[in-house]
């Protein structure tokens, strides 16, 4: 049986493994660009959520805190060989709880349009009209921290 483990945090092998895999999703399997993806808010301090089978980091999750009392989850990615397994689901829990665990009120996720009803199957639902965020057609979703 393979040993799955999630951490949270900000310390430097975390963000070393969320940037392997968003460079593996986002840079190389979609053809984004690495300035794009990887931009101001990865720093030391960002926390990220990183799922582990064995010691291989295959699913990520970014968390920030934009405004007091609302947190936004983001860059979520599942290596493509462990999508629908659940993984990335797992990512996005882990900082829901982190959100909960740092009092806030809700939690935004800026989402490209196909994958927005992997996050309403999570409780989440559409806020405002459809927009481009680095040329892909995105809706903000939210959920209420209880």
């Amino acid at each position: 049986m393979t040993k799955v483990r999630i951490e949270v945090g900000n310390a430097g092998y975390l963000r070393a493994a969320s940037c392997f895999i968003r460079m593996e999703v986002f840079v190389r399997e979609r053809a984004l660009a690495m300035t794009d993806e990887f931009d101001q808010n990865d720093t030391p301090d960002t926390v990220y959520s990183v799922l582990f089978l064995e010691n291989l980091p295959v699913a990520t999750a970014r968390f920030l805190l934009d405004e007091e009392g609302t947190a936004r989850i983001g860059r979520v990615a599942t290596q493509k060989d462990y999508r629908g397994r659940q993984l990335g689901r797992q990512a996005v829990t882990a900082l829901e709880t982190f959100a909960k665990e740092k009092q806030t009120k809700q939690v935004l996720i800026h989402a490209e349009l196909t994958a927005a009803a992997f996050y309403e199957q999570l409780g989440y639902v559409r806020m405002g009209e459809r927009y481009e965020e680095d040329g892909v057609p995105c809706i903000t979703l939210v959920k209420k921290c209880r």
